[in-house]
């Protein structure tokens, strides 16, 4: 007992040291000193044969991991509607503007407009979630819903606090990034060299093996508290002053505007201090300061209505465009892409461009084989801004396509588009239509990637998504790269589907401009698919975020003949839509539950999906808050953990009965 005290009082100090060293960059001892008290924690670990949760010897990187593990987060990660140029902020100005009245005439207040500016990080959004004051779990971003597990990367970051003052559940949200510095460092002394500290970042937090993770040094910025299940915050600035008192690393540039004049002077500001800091900044984040206002403001389907990001003027670069591809998406819509004569941009080689229609070539008066400026769009995307010259040779005119380069229908104009009308014999149109119907947010069917379904397209004929649930073993078995085992798993996963819920069914109708927040909120409205389907346009205009078009799409959709053909062959499989379930209350809602090892009946991803319609919270590891570990085969160390702190365990022959009890 004696060494375990020793080793928790020798664990506290090298934390607090790693502190001022790491997140306040205000050294206390010398690394000498430092390196002597850790050598004798290493050595105090090798007798006692312990290793404390938060001991800085864990940081180092652990064994190689077979793969990532899926991830829920507490509360979805909304991504930032994106400006490049002070009219775009003038415009959110004026809507938060308008939103701001309505909030006031509502609660008869007289709140103002008050906005926090910060820098925009170029690096990979990590999502922590601490309970109990230790840190459980730490993922990537993924699709704002679902993350990969990077526990064991992420704590390499020295800077990031195993422990934390505040218990209560929590996730925390900033960004991994590679120093420049350290990038430098690193290709000086590494044989292959890496080409920019934000792929460099992302690359190390996605690598497999924490050991590597931890070569490349990289820090982390937090800005964000995502979810915390008490107390929660008036304002930005208490926000902050938060994540400072739990020890983390917050960047120092922190400003306060109210209008747009103070904005613009901090987007100025900051276009100058990117180019003197240590890291990769690539534009300005604007939040509306006030958490009342910002519950108020609410989301759109990607994006929250209290905040923007200003990015800045992307670099550009000339090359020679030489060819146009035509290429026909979901809704049947032609567009044009520019193949491009290979160019580095920001350390990314180039050979695509987007074109937008046939008006935006005639407007820039681009040809084959001329020398075109090129851009990366939000530093993303790359984009053709127009012609240069002439090029290297003879130029050739860009021809209008009047029939499909697919199924050779001929194409209709509608203002600026050009359209596919052949919605039933158009294979890109229909693989895009089942690649959407099987992907995550509508019906989720496993092991149906894009590849699969061109196969199932073009060997077994499966042109409608009703087909895909005809589909049997032998059928697959005739698949390239499909053995037993794969088919069956396919088969399983096609047959899970068949219970759906209302909102991703919803989604997986692939009704234009219905995306997943549209859809929850049609599922929210109208409780069961009989309503929704039978739902006048009046009654579609009665929800908020639905507008005369997509009432207008819908309606039309259930009341043309070949939908509701369509509909008819895919409700004949015995799908079974679960009506829309409330979760504001409930008894097990908030419950936090653990799900470990492997199961026979079910993969983790649906019992996490099933859980989490139920309103549980799904932690990654157990904590002295969790209430439920569902224990599978091959539990391992949470088993034990659970049992020590006495928590309610659910083992597999007992699974079934859990979840009719739901």
């Amino acid at each position: 007992m004696d060494k375990l005290q020793e080793m928790k009082k020798i664990v506290e100090k090298l934390n607090l040291w790693a502190y001022h060293y790491y997140t306040l960059d205000a050294p206390i001892v010398s690394d000498a000193e430092y390196d002597k008290l850790y050598d004798k924690l290493l050595v105090l670990e090798k007798e006692t044969g312990k290793i404390l949760e938060n001991s800085p010897t864990q940081r180092v990187g652990g064994e190689v991991l077979e793969k990532f593990q899926k991830h829920t987060h507490l509360k979805e990660l909304y991504s930032l509607q994106k400006a490049q140029s002070i009219e775009e902020i003038i415009d959110f100005h004026d809507r938060c503007k308008k939103l701001l009245n309505e909030y006031n005439a509502l609660n008869s207040t007289n709140k103002k407009l008050k906005y926090y500016v910060e820098y925009k990080f170029d690096g990979l959004t990590i999502n922590l979630t601490y309970d109990n004051g230790k840190l459980i779990s730490a993922s990537t971003r993924g699709n704002g819903i679902y993350g990969e597990e990077v526990f064991e990367q992420v704590k390499t970051i020295k800077s990031i606090p195993l422990e934390i003052s505040y218990k209560g559940l929590i996730e925390v949200q900033g960004e991994a990034i590679m120093p420049l510095s350290e990038l430098k460092k690193y290709n000086e002394k590494e044989n292959i060299k890496l080409k920019n500290a934000r792929n460099a970042a992302a690359g190390a937090i996605r690598n497999l093996d924490p050991k590597k993770t931890a070569k490349r040094n990289l820090d982390a910025f937090f800005y964000n508290v995502g979810y915390k299940d008490k107390d929660y915050f008036k304002n930005q600035e208490e926000m902050i002053e938060f994540l400072k008192e739990n020890k983390f690393k917050v960047n120092s540039y922190e400003k306060k505007c109210e209008t747009i004049e103070e904005i613009e002077d901090r987007i100025k500001e900051i276009k100058v201090l990117r180019e003197k800091v240590d890291y990769l900044t690539d534009g300005v984040v604007i939040k509306v300061s006030d958490f009342a206002l910002r519950e108020f403001f609410g989301y759109t389907n990607k994006f929250p209505r209290f905040a923007i990001a200003y990015k800045f003027d992307p670099q550009e670069y000339s090359t020679i465009l030489k060819e146009v591809l035509w290429n026909v998406g979901r809704s049947g819509k032609v567009t044009p892409t520019a193949i491009l004569e290979p160019v580095e941009i920001g350390d990314v080689t180039v050979k695509r461009a987007t074109l937008n229609n046939y008006d935006d070539i005639l407007r820039k008066e681009v040809k084959i084989g001329s020398r075109v400026l090129v851009r990366r769009s939000n530093d993303v995307i790359p984009e053709i801004l127009g012609r240069i010259s002439s090029g290297e040779g003879k130029e050739k005119e860009i021809i209008l396509p009047t029939h499909c380069p697919f199924c050779k229908s001929e194409l209709i104009k509608d203002g600026v588009n050009i359209f596919c009308p052949n919605t039933l014999g158009c294979s890109p149109q229909l693989i895009s239509s089942l690649v959407h119907f099987s992907s995550k947010n509508a019906m989720n069917i496993d092991g149906l990637s894009e590849k699969t379904i061109e196969a199932l397209f073009e060997k077994l004929k499966v042109n409608t998504v009703d087909k895909i649930y005809d589909l049997t073993f032998d059928d697959l078995l005739s698949l390239d790269k499909f053995k037993e085992k794969k088919a069956n798993n396919l088969l399983n996963s096609i047959e899970k589907s068949k219970n759906v819920n209302l909102e991703n069914f919803i989604y997986a109708l692939g009704i234009k401009n219905v995306g997943i927040k549209t859809a929850k909120d049609l599922a929210k409205k109208f409780k069961n698919f009989e309503n929704f389907k039978n739902s006048t346009e009046k009654e579609l205009l009665e929800i908020e975020d639905i507008g005369e078009v997509v009432a207008r799409c819908i309606f039309e959709f259930f009341n043309d003949e070949h939908s509701k053909q369509s509909l008819y062959n895919l409700l004949s499989k015995n799908i079974v839509i679960n009506d829309y379930l409330d979760i504001s209350t409930g008894e097990y809602l908030n419950k936090k539950i653990v799900i470990t090892g492997s199961f026979k009946n079910y993969k983790r991803s649906d019992l996490e999906n099933i859980f989490s319609s139920k309103g549980l919270i799904i932690q990654s590891n157990i904590a002295k808050s969790t209430d439920i570990l569902v224990v599978g085969e091959k539990a391992g160390s949470k088993l034990e953990k659970a049992k020590k702190f006495k928590t309610q365990i659910i083992e597999q022959k007992d699974l079934e009965e859990f979840l009719e009890k739901l």
